[in-house]
């Protein structure tokens, strides 16, 4: 397929530059998959397509301030890194900005110091592969220097770090939020578990894949990077309960969808396992676990709007998109929802 296919027009001013006051007020629209009837709601609206028994699987990845500003050591040139993920105990393979001053072997220092890296390789993406040297406890240094890479298109200062984080994030290591999960609130949450809808967690360490573009003009000549996925042995015993028992499984967002589609055998049974996946999902490609999505609303020509259209349908979900640039909804990462059903 190519690549200008999935390429969509959208006004500057759709795209939300910071998050709304009210996670749950956030806009919903909903689509229908089989009819392509689109609704009109607000997020908190969403518990009214849930049904008992049915299973909502949330990514419970939890985002790292990544985001350093240092200097070259030798010529003081200021230098970006971003984190995206960690290979050894104090090796992680870091996005450079600008690349031509992370030469191999180069030296940078952050934090007046504190914080001191060297360029061991350069990989075939051109990112980097850094080792970082420090006293004390890394995690803290990153908390305390880190901040948080918000995407490029997003222009206004985050005041709330925890506004880009999921209510129910739990496990550090992502260099993106799972956006489609900020919607909820504990309230809201709660408000689903006593209709009886039952939820999973899944891990999945959001990296590279998020910021680099599809360079191919033939989707099929992409290739996905690899980012850390683990099912918990509780999270697959009740996706199979409730596939079993014929309810619907439904994955907030496309990275809990590409955890559970990796994991998934043609039956739709996952099973217990942690590992790395690269599973590119586009058009043509047939779902094994999933049987509904909420999802934000993505940017044209990446990985992620592709997902969307091959589990409802490219026609219908440009068709929902139209309609929602039409009523003027909020796009991307801190922008509105959509419910796939």
């Amino acid at each position: 397929m190519d690549l200008k296919e999935f390429y969509y027009y959208l006004p500057q001013e759709l795209i939300a530059q910071e998050p709304i006051k009210n996670r749950s007020q956030s806009r919903l629209l909903v689509l229908n998959r089989n009819t392509g009837r689109i609704e009109h709601r607000i997020f908190e609206d969403i518990v009214d397509y849930l049904n008992p028994g049915d299973c909502l699987v949330l990514n419970n990845t939890r985002v790292i301030p990544a985001r350093l500003i240092g200097a070259r050591k030798d010529t003081g040139g200021k230098i970006e890194f971003v984190l995206l993920k960690r290979i050894g105990i104090n090796i992680w393979e870091v996005l450079v900005k600008p690349g031509k001053r992370a030469r191999l072997g180069s030296e940078f220092v952050f934090g007046n110091d504190r914080l001191r890296a060297k360029v061991m390789s350069i990989t075939d993406e051109g990112s980097r592969i850094v080792e970082f040297f420090y006293e004390g406890i890394f995690e803290q240094l990153l908390d305390e220097l880190g901040q948080m890479p918000l995407p490029p298109y997003i222009k206004t200062k985050l005041e709330d770090r925890e506004r880009y984080q999921t209510v129910y994030s739990t496990e550090p290591g992502s260099a993106a939020a799972p956006t489609a999960g900020l919607h909820f609130t504990n309230e809201l949450l709660e408000k689903i578990r006593q209709k009886k809808v039952n939820t999973a967690f899944v891990t999945l360490h959001v990296g590279l894949g998020t910021f680099r573009p599809v360079k191919a003009s033939r989707i099929e000549d992409h290739r996905m990077h690899e980012e850390y996925y683990e099912v918990s042995a509780e999270a697959a015993e009740m996706i199979n309960k409730t596939k079993l028992k014929g309810n619907k499984i439904i994955a907030v967002g496309t990275t809990s969808t590409r955890t559970l589609e990796t994991v998934g055998d043609i039956y739709g049974r996952v099973k217990p396992q942690s590992g790395w996946s690269g599973i590119f999902i586009y058009p043509g490609y047939k779902f094994k676990v999933i049987d509904g999505l909420i999802t934000n609303f993505h940017l044209p020509e990446s990985t992620l709007i592709m997902l969307v259209c091959a589990f409802a349908g490219k026609d219908k979900v440009f068709k929902a998109y139209e309609e929602a640039v039409k009523k003027r909804y909020k796009f991307y990462s801190f922008g509105d929802a959509m419910l796939i059903k």
